[in-house]
């Protein structure tokens, strides 16, 4: 399956068009039609198939709503950011902001069908591919692909639902869609299962034509995060998933740090050796197809030609400034200018103005503090100003892989060996390596605070503050009080899924 099957996939989108967790419609086709049934014919069918699945990831293939599902219900709870001065016109954006939704929120009803109709497609990948006579080997790394994306789809489900349903077969009747609701235990078994059984058959790296698609490191990092983040919710088996998680951790070989930071996120450097995991965007594909976004205007400010939709929070550069100048280069710590444009010496280097040829001063009024995010902006101005991007979308970096097994063996009681991982991340950011003899609480303290320089607008803090239980004391701590972990530590089921599913209260 190449990149450029992309009239393979659309085909296959319109002949599946039934999903799982809102339709109550079954598709009437002609006889003489392409079905669900008679597509399955050889590996070009399933190369199709297997393209449809990948397709709904982090709705990549919405030019809208990739920035306007993705990010409002995954960042705007999170205390790294502030919602921009455009995204206070749109309701249910500032209801996510300031915890104030419904079980009617449109923004995460749609992220929650967006990942139920891609486990569709990896169930009818693993239900049907399996009987098509095709190379053994490559019908098997197929399937193994497709149960991790299912395993992704459910983990998303599951990062943001307290239950979810857990979907294990294609659905082709009605009576199909009602089903209650399963345990977190239940669906984090499932999940591990998935991963465990595709491990075998995924590849360890993909051709130039094939990049993008999952490989054994990714199925690894992943299944470490499960166990990793298992081990929190499941106290009576705390070591047992440990143990789990740093071994799957370990499993992640063959990648390594970028020296590079921003080159990852401005579309100059995508897949690069750190990337375990990413989100493929590009201007054009051989058939003159092209996968874009409007990210870059979503996240910039209007100063910068975007929309303002996100910007940095003051608890976020406070974060960067932290521990001061003390990087080797004589600046903060290097991912500040690499994540952020703000006012600092640094940008206001009139003899190497660093962003887009302008100083800090020339975009944004002097002492205004007005900041904006770097990350997901293209690399040159002409791109900038273009309406779409192709930037990619790093979604497991292996820097995270490191601080994931940091955090694993210091809640093991050994800290003493987490300590080199951080240091390794804190080197590529120009910073001094962390003191010796450290206890567990004091490098908990530092891993804390490397997740939220190293991964600011990546949209895992949320998750990291509520997997230490952590979320009312960092939203609390700048004013955002409404937030209740008994109420938005996880979005109520949305009022779609209860409508159409019988099972569900």
């Amino acid at each position: 399956m190449k990149r450029t099957t992309l009239k393979y996939m659309f085909l296959y989108l319109a002949l599946t068009s039934t999903t799982l967790s809102c339709s109550d419609k079954l598709d009437l086709s002609a006889p003489d039609q392409l079905t669900s049934t008679n597509f399955w014919r050889n590996a070009a069918d399933a190369e199709a198939g297997l393209a449809s699945a990948y397709s709904q990831l982090e709705s990549s293939t919405d030019v809208w709503e990739f920035s306007e599902i993705k990010f409002p219900v995954e960042a705007y709870r999170e205390d790294i950011c502030v919602i921009g001065s455009d995204a206070m016109n749109y309701q249910t954006w500032v209801e996510l902001y300031n915890f104030t939704y419904t079980n009617g929120n449109s923004q995460f009803s749609r992220y929650w069908d967006i990942n139920y109709t891609g486990i569709s497609f990896t169930n009818q990948v693993i239900e049907k591919v399996g009987l098509i006579n095709m190379d053994v080997a490559y019908r098997n790394q197929i399937i193994a692909e497709a149960k991790f994306l299912r395993a992704y789809y459910h983990m998303k489900l599951l990062l943001n639902w307290e239950k979810i349903v857990l979907r294990d077969e294609y659905i082709t009747s009605e009576s199909q869609l009602n089903k209650a609701l399963s345990t977190r235990t239940e669906v984090w078994d499932f999940i591990v299962k998935d991963l465990e059984e595709a491990v075998g058959s995924l590849v360890p790296k993909h051709t130039e034509a094939n990049v993008g698609r999952a490989t054994k490191g990714a199925a690894y990092a992943y299944l470490g995060y499960c166990y990793l983040t298992r081990a929190y919710e499941e106290t009576s088996q705390r070591s047992e998933m440990l143990d789990k998680a740093e071994k799957a951790f370990r499993n992640v070989t063959g990648y390594s740090l970028e020296k590079n930071f921003l080159s990852m996120f401005d579309g100059t450097n995508k897949n690069s050796k750190e990337s375990v995991f990413e989100l493929q965007f590009t201007d054009n594909t051989a058939n003159g197809a092209s996968y874009r976004t409007a990210i870059h205007k979503w996240i910039a400010t209007g100063e910068l030609g975007g929309w303002d939709e996100i910007t940095p929070s003051n608890m976020l550069l406070a974060e960067f400034k932290k521990e001061g100048r003390v990087a080797t280069t004589g600046h903060y710590d290097s991912r500040l200018y690499h994540t952020l444009f703000c006012e600092d010496p640094y940008f206001n280097d009139a003899n190497n103005p660093r962003v887009y040829g302008y100083t800090y001063d020339a975009v944004f009024e002097n002492g205004s503090g007005r900041m904006s995010f770097r990350k997901y902006l293209p690399a040159t101005l002409v791109d900038l100003n273009k309406s779409r991007t192709a930037v990619n979308l790093p979604l497991m970096r292996y820097a995270d892989v490191l601080l994931l097994l940091a955090e694993t063996l210091n809640e093991q009681g050994k800290p003493a060996d987490a300590v080199p991982l951080i240091n390794e991340v804190r080197k590529r950011a120009d910073m001094p390596n962390l003191p010796t003899g450290m206890n567990a609480a004091e490098v908990r303290s530092r891993i804390e605070h490397e997740r939220i320089l190293e991964f600011a607008l990546e949209n895992t803090r949320f998750y990291d503050l509520r997997r230490w239980g952590k979320a009312k004391e960092a939203l609390h701590a700048i004013g955002r009080n409404n937030f209740d972990p008994t109420k938005h530590n996880f979005y109520p089921i949305p009022l779609l899924e209860i409508k159409s599913n019988d099972k569900v209260n």
